[in-house]
């Protein structure tokens, strides 16, 4: 895996002596670890840079010309897949704020903003948070969209355009009832800056506001730690964290940063994470926003490589992301028992959690 890590590295623009690392790469197998944790887009940003850097490197080892056509492919889905929510997230964004509620545009897109080319980060659906109550978003998006059945504690899913949204009531939640109830007042108290913060999408496809970095940096924490216990976390939001790490603004505010990380119960989490971004894309120390537990950290990498994005691949634990609801609920609870000793608040209390949040979902529905 050490050349594909030094691969990873040299794809989001860290400076890699790639000589030793295209003589001896396998290329399928870069493939399938790509495909596994979607990145594909991303790697294939880097072999076209080596192309033009490294022609004479990959003259010794070429990359099979049905693959490269297979991964071109894929790559150009990516693309156009980003065009097409690009302009959805801005139409949405501007319709919100007409109809005078403020908002903004969690992950996605806002992270692509911070990649070398924004146009190969493989896109999800589009997360907006609405700073309105929960009745409100509610009658609103009864009003304006087609609603899923689906209705959850934190969001409500629908579509615009053909592309997937889900309207946040706040951005995430956590297990721990102590710990969730300090991340919702922490969210209060900072939404203001976050709907203010407005960027351009690339090519006029519109403008969003999307949060800080010193707001990313604990929040998309919590949303990993959260998929961590839910169905596990790949590589792809690794690498989005990674970016949101190295904001030259987190410098400033590092001890803020850390006793927020205590008191929100995510500092073991966060030292687990560091160590990921260390391993596998090099993270300096002089950026990390807390020091590295190697012990919690290998559990982490471990977990992300053996079941790749959103945890659609394991194939330990049962296969549970496989499985049918009720199979699944008791799977989920052996694995999290797994968990206990490293993140006892977080891991105990999930099955209460979703216990809770199944009743509450058919409550809601009435």
């Amino acid at each position: 895996m050490k050349l594909i890590f030094e691969f990873l590295r040299y794809c989001l623009g860290n400076e890699v002596d790639m000589s030793g690392v295209v003589a001896g790469m396998n290329w399928q197998r870069l493939y399938g670890f790509a495909s596994k944790q979607a990145l594909l887009g991303v790697c294939f940003d880097g072999i076209e840079r080596l192309g033009k850097e490294y022609p004479e490197e990959l003259k010794q080892n070429p990359i099979d010309r049905n693959l490269l056509m297979t991964w071109m492919g894929a790559a150009q889905q990516i693309r156009r897949q980003n065009m097409k929510v690009n302009g959805v997230a801005g139409k949405l964004y501007s319709m919100l704020r007409k109809d005078g509620l403020r908002c903004c545009i969690l992950k996605g897109q806002g992270n692509a903003l911070m990649y070398p080319n924004p146009y190969f980060r493989n896109p999800g659906d589009i997360d907006v948070w609405v700073n309105a109550s929960r009745e409100q978003i509610t009658e609103y998006a009864k009003k304006h969209f087609e609603l899923e059945d689906d209705l959850r504690f934190h969001h409500l899913e629908t579509t615009m355009d053909g592309v997937p949204v889900e309207l946040h009531f706040f951005p995430g939640i956590m297990n721990n009832l102590v710990y969730n109830a300090r991340l919702q007042k922490w969210f209060k108290r900072n939404a203001d800056l976050q709907c203010s913060n407005v960027v351009s999408l690339p090519d006029d496809a519109g403008e969003i506001a999307v949060p800080t970095a010193a707001f990313n940096v604990v929040y998309q924490l919590t949303h990993l730690y959260h998929h961590f216990f839910d169905e596990g976390i790949g590589m792809r939001q690794i690498v989005d964290y990674y970016f949101v790490v190295i904001s030259d603004e987190l410098l400033v505010i590092r001890d803020t940063l850390q006793r927020e990380l205590k008191y929100l119960g995510l500092w073991k989490f966060a030292g687990a994470v560091m160590y990921v971004l260390h391993e596998v894309l090099g993270l300096p120390e002089e950026k990390m926003i807390c020091p590295m537990d190697e012990k919690r950290g290998k559990l982490l990498l471990s977990e992300i490589m053996n079941g790749g994005n959103f945890g659609r691949h394991f194939t330990k634990y049962g296969h549970f992301t496989q499985q049918g609801m009720a199979k699944k609920y008791f799977l989920k609870i052996w694995r999290n028992m797994h968990f206990v000793r490293y993140y006892p608040a977080e891991a105990l209390s999930e099955p209460l959690f979703r216990t809770w949040h199944f009743f509450w979902r058919i409550w809601a529905h009435g």
